[in-house]
């Protein structure tokens, strides 16, 4: 399943490019750190006190929140000065929120001389006119050397359409002519040409390939591709009632009520918007994908769900919140195994499954479908990396989420993605929250270098995350579902409840996630927003803290969680840069015989360029245990993870050492803390 700006199975490996740190807008107090580590990667930041639930956002109209921004986009001169952007900067208002205290989140894109800047997205918090926060996608200056290419326009489009026919796309061709960017969402800044090729990919699916290309060298920097795949008698959902309109003697799938969202007949396309499904008895199909109608309520009826899930559970009118219905295409290709969402159509697509007997339109898969819509208008995840990752795994969330809210007992809600149209022919869902490696492929837990991992399987980790802090570790059943989900330190979570882990997500999704967001940012991110509604001092906040250091992202409150002996050193130790190594020691006193094979090392490192670093464990005796290999393409900021070790050749008790080289130039960090638990 997809999304498009569309959403399709690649992998993508960052290069390194130069990385010197820009100075940042200077922010007082804790809020301003929080604005920063967001993205930095931060996992440690925490949210000043606040008093919940007056921090959780209103249920704005299309016509105030079209009032906030033209307010927004009156002041947006103002605000970029009041945040020290340069001359050459402009900002562009994308969307709004408003909390019941008056605090109003304003989230931008910005220009550079006239030119869109790729990764350089912001949120401003404001309170009362005075600007709160900040969270930038960059910290980067955005100073290109020029705005004048040394290569033609031409050249970077040959080699847009050479990536997607490497990728096996059928007559890939541009859609239009390259356009002049800022690239800035990885390194310095840089004047780039984005160029997007049509034409369909290797399965079928539309194509809109996005590849950025340097304007001084030719070199690739980037690229994603943009469509995101993944009374009715439906065929998963039973009898239900439809929205339609009517028009003299005829009806058409027309909801009126929902932005009038419509339902379309491809009839075996690849293109065009296709026929308004209609009929003179308002009953739509018969329960058997043979009648083509059927396909059409199941979406129809899926697309109602989630505008109702998203409008009175969390606010928002609409996937742009602006009152606005998408509309859904059914019966797209032939044998077509898939769906998707495509931002150029604002339209969901949907295929007809092997043989063209199981459509792709479960309540979960539209769900997941239109979300890649809420994401592409909100924090805009890109659909690479590990913040693709986390693009999948917010569509996995809420699809999750809007089957539950549904209610329907023909399709009861669980923590299974895609189990009803049998997508691998033998009754297996699609995806697992409980335990994501249960398809064969997804991740349990984070590690560093789940960013080149397919972001269909790199979502796993977080949806691994969204069921901890829901429902907790270990067996359980759930709506007749047996569950048993793990955690990468062996320790116990005990979950917050589904309803407040969505309130958590659909929060830092709209108000602390950009563009360019990694696990370690959306921890921070999910942390400030459980702050928010919750208060810092919560079991809610502490329960995201468990839930992330499940997760192997960040490390466990109170050096616990769930039993065990910790013992911890919090003196900073300043790492040279590409310079000797350095170690920072705990003393182990007390235990008995040898350390287990399930020792569990937390290491908490600030730095500006996480790949520069080797990470050792030091045993007593001077064995050294490899935590992390240094990698040029691991261009995250900071170290924030739990290690298992398996340490049982070696005695317990001595002194224990977390050994850290910085191995390449130009960044620099610190060693924050580092803790050994023996379970």
């Amino acid at each position: 399943m997809s999304s498009s700006t569309p959403h399709r199975r690649t992998s993508h490996t960052a290069s390194r490019t130069t990385h010197r740190r820009a100075a940042a807008v200077a922010l007082a107090g804790v809020a301003a750190l929080i604005a920063t580590a967001v993205q930095s990667g931060a996992a440690t930041a925490a949210p000043g006190p606040a008093s919940a639930p007056g921090a959780e956002s209103v249920k704005l109209t299309p016509a105030q929140r079209a009032e906030l921004i033209r307010d927004a986009d009156a002041a947006k001169a103002a605000t970029a000065g009041r945040l020290g952007l340069g001359a050459k900067e402009k900002l562009v208002v994308r969307d709004v929120l408003k909390d019941r205290d008056g605090t109003v989140h304003t989230r931008y894109e910005r220009t550079y001389d006239g030119l869109p800047v790729l990764g350089g997205d912001l949120v401003v918090t404001t309170d009362g006119g005075k600007t709160e926060r900040v969270v930038k996608a960059t910290q980067k200056a955005i100073e290109p050397a020029t705005v004048t290419p040394k290569i033609s326009a031409a050249k970077a489009e040959t080699q847009a359409v050479s990536a997607a026919k490497a990728a096996g796309a059928e007559a890939p061709d541009a859609d239009r002519a390259p356009r002049k960017v800022i690239w800035a969402a990885n390194g310095t800044p840089v004047l780039a040409y984005e160029t997007v090729v049509g034409g369909l990919q290797k399965d079928g699916t539309p194509n809109e390939l996005h590849v950025v290309t340097d304007a001084a060298t030719g070199a690739k920097l980037h690229e994603y591709q943009a469509v995101h795949n993944g009374t009715g008698n439906t065929l998963y959902s039973g009898t239900v009632t439809l929205g339609t309109a009517q028009s003299g003697s005829s009806y058409t799938l027309t909801d009126t009520t929902r932005g009038n969202h419509r339902t379309y007949n491809l009839n075996r396309g690849t293109s065009g918007t296709g026929t308004l499904f209609s009929g003179s008895d308002d009953v739509w199909g018969n329960g058997s994908a043979s009648n083509t109608e059927t396909a059409a309520a199941d979406a129809h009826y899926g697309a109602a769900l989630t505008w109702d899930y998203y409008k009175n559970v969390q606010g928002r009118s609409g996937i742009r919140g602006d009152g606005v219905g998408a509309y859904s295409r059914v019966h797209y290709g032939n044998n077509y195994v898939n769906a998707f969402w495509s931002d150029g159509c604002f339209c969901m697509t949907y295929g007809d499954g092997s043989g063209n007997a199981n459509p792709l339109t479960s309540i979960d898969v539209a769900a997941h479908e239109m979300t890649h819509g809420l994401t592409s208008n909100t924090a805009g995840l890109n659909y690479s990396g590990e913040s693709g990752g986390l693009n999948e795994a917010t569509s996995d969330i809420f699809g999750a989420a809007v089957e539950f809210y549904a209610n329907n007992s023909s399709d009861v809600g669980d923590y299974l993605i895609g189990e009803e149209i049998d997508i691998n022919g033998d009754g297996t869902p699609l995806r697992y929250m409980d335990k994501p490696s249960r398809d064969g492929a997804s991740k349990d837990y984070w590690y560093s270098g789940i960013g080149g991992v397919d972001v269909h399987y790199s979502s796993g980790p977080a949806n691994h995350f969204f069921y901890l802090l829901s429902e907790g570790s270990g067996t359980k059943t759930i709506n007749g579902v047996s569950y048993d989900s793990p955690t990468s330190d062996g320790l116990p979570v005990t979950g917050i409840g589904r309803a407040k882990a969505e309130k958590i997500w659909f929060r830092a999704l709209t108000t602390k996630f950009t563009s360019t967001t990694n696990y370690a940012g959306a921890r921070t991110g999910t942390l400030a927003a459980a702050g928010e509604l919750y208060g810092t001092d919560s079991a809610e906040y502490t329960a995201v803290q468990h839930a992330w250091a499940g997760i192997n992202v960040g490390a466990r409150p109170g050096g616990g969680g769930g039993g065990g002996t910790s013992f911890e050193n919090t003196a900073d130790v300043a790492i040279p840069d590409n310079g000797a190594a350095v170690t920072s020691s705990v003393s182990v006193t007390g235990r008995a015989g040898n350390a287990p094979a399930n020792l569990q090392a937390t290491v908490d490192i600030v730095h500006t360029w996480r790949g520069d670093l080797v990470v050792d464990l030091l045993a007593p005796d001077g064995t050294a245990y490899r935590l992390k290999n240094s990698s040029s393409s691991d261009s995250a900021d900071n170290v924030n993870q739990t290690y298992t070790v398996n340490a049982a050749s070696e005695t317990a008790n001595g002194t224990w050492k977390l050994r850290v080289q910085d191995v390449a130039s130009r960044d620099t960090g610190h060693i924050s803390s580092f803790r050994l638990t023996f379970p």
